[in-house]
């Protein structure tokens, strides 16, 4: 595999700053690295031809001086967000064939930047997922092994296809979107840097609505620094968006200093749950040992109603999402199943369009609704997602950060826990309380397990804080001088 896919987004950046090489060297190093990864089905859509093109504008750019954030950089983006004229498709049979004839301020965010864009990723259907193993197009697999096997392990998900892409050295950074753990999750099972910013930082505005309150979009690289260089490009208010927050978009780069002398970190003692494996306990406390070493303080904070978010949000997002999703009828695009009649026309579409975890997340959300339940579940779960809230509220008087675990464990096999819904939505346990409260959080590998899998540690802060959250990152980062490879590139 060629060097230039080696490099991270940043010295990437600087090489192109550099006259190092070209744009079109650079994606055309990656448009083969992407051909050769095809094994993974990390990409459901490539867009070669796209991506060269784009380059070559990048290029002329450059040469004009008109160089911007994400000047002539390869990136992958998820089948979330819409594309113009470029197939996108959720991941979902009933979303055959729709090119949008517009495009998500986000990935237009990202060109408008200078970004070219290597294809669209695989996910879990409609965002549903963490494993990336509900995909209409196949499941993802992750580029590591345990150590001695090759059996295939699930990327996480439901942002699987962007981790593996990344991880596997397919793209510079990707896209992904972060509901309950999104981004956070497959970043921790495929070794990179994930980070949910706060929620309104990043327009949902063209972006496939999964639950309309808890989906934000952010960025999956290899680096900290890459993060902070590729958030800059994707945020920005935007008024076709309105849960867009009006409020300028910092230089993520510049606030990281390296120095975090003083900064007070909670450890929340609900986060040690029963029956977490050792090595996920041991990783947490190195991490701790991390930044006592770097100079800030540790703080233990109490996160009372930790244990009430998973449920509630198997309540709220379930809702949303059945909303959401009753605009897939088989009328305006995508997927048509004939009917002798309107309502049939409908039932067969939507029967036929939708997978298995689709169908039960609609019929928990439409339970939840409906009238003799709005108040007993729905109602209650808003409720306690508000305690939550205040929880964080509380513990961000006295710490500044909160550290603690990404994921309950390592990355498991492809097809483990798909029988499961219950064990499957437990991996999301340590992201959903940041989700439900709209507040930033970020994955950095931290080590690896005793099998030789990547294990994440994850930074949890305060509402538009993210500059401060990526200087206490990279100072992890550093620490933990994470630089295994998978064994596909390895």
């Amino acid at each position: 595999m060629s060097k230039l896919t080696h490099l991270s987004l940043t010295e990437a950046r600087d090489g192109l700053a550099k006259g190092d090489f070209s744009a079109r060297e650079l994606t055309q190093a990656h448009v083969e690295a992407v051909e050769a990864c095809r094994s993974l089905n990390a990409f459901i859509t490539e867009t070669p031809e796209q991506a060269l093109s784009g380059a070559d504008a990048s290029d002329e750019r450059r040469r004009k001086g008109n160089a911007g954030v994400l000047e002539g950089i390869p990136l992958a983006i998820k089948d979330l967000f819409c594309t113009q004229d470029v197939l996108t498709t959720a991941g979902s049979h009933i979303l055959d064939g729709f090119q949008p004839q517009y495009e998500s301020t986000v990935s237009a965010n990202l060109w408008a930047a200078g970004a070219v864009m290597l294809g669209k990723t695989n996910l879990d259907e409609f965002a549903m997922g963490s494993s990336n193993m509900t995909s209409y197009y196949g499941g993802v697999e992750n580029p590591w092994r345990r150590s001695g096997s090759n059996e295939p392990l699930v990327p996480g998900g439901s942002s699987g296809g962007s981790a593996a892409a990344v991880a596997a050295r397919c793209a510079l950074g990707a896209t992904g979107t972060d509901t309950g753990g999104s981004i956070r999750q497959p970043a921790a099972f495929c070794g990179i840097v994930g980070m949910k910013p706060t929620y309104g930082r990043c327009s949902r505005w063209g972006t496939v609505a999964f639950a309309s309150s808890l989906d934000q979009a952010g960025p999956m690289t290899r680096t900290v620094r890459d993060a902070a260089i590729m958030l800059r490009g994707m945020a920005g208010h935007d008024p076709k968006d309105s849960t867009s927050v009006d409020t300028p978009v910092p230089d993520y780069e510049a606030a990281m200093t390296g120095d975090v002398r003083g900064l007070k970190v909670g450890i929340p003692k609900e986060y040690r749950i029963d029956g977490t494996p050792a090595e996920i306990d041991a990783v947490w406390k190195q991490g701790i040992e991390w930044l006592k070493a770097a100079g800030a303080e540790m703080v233990d904070i109490s996160l009372p109603h930790t244990k009430y978010a998973l449920p509630t949000y198997y309540i709220i997002a379930p809702a949303e999402a059945s909303s959401n999703l009753a605009r897939y009828d088989g009328v305006r695009y995508g997927l048509r199943v004939p009917g002798e009649t309107l309502d049939e026309m409908y039932e067969a579409t939507r029967g036929e369009g939708f997978g298995a975890e689709v169908k039960r997340r609609i019929l928990i959300g439409a339970y939840v609704l409906s009238a003799g339940y709005y108040d007993a579940y729905y109602n209650k779960a808003r409720r306690i997602r508000t305690l939550i809230a205040n929880d964080f509220k509380a513990a961000y008087e006295k710490v500044d950060v909160v550290l603690t675990p990404t994921a309950p464990s390592a990355a498991f096999g492809m097809g483990d826990k798909m029988d499961d819904p219950v064990a499957m939505y437990l991996n999301d346990v340590f992201t959903v309380p940041a989700s439900l409260a709209g507040l930033p959080g970020i994955s950095i590998p931290a080590g690896l397990s005793g099998e030789g899998l990547p294990l994440g540690l994850q930074l949890l802060g305060q509402p538009f804080e993210e500059g401060t959250l990526m200087k206490v990152a990279e100072v992890l980062e550093s620490a933990a001088e994470f630089d295994a490879l998978p064994q596909i590139i390895s």
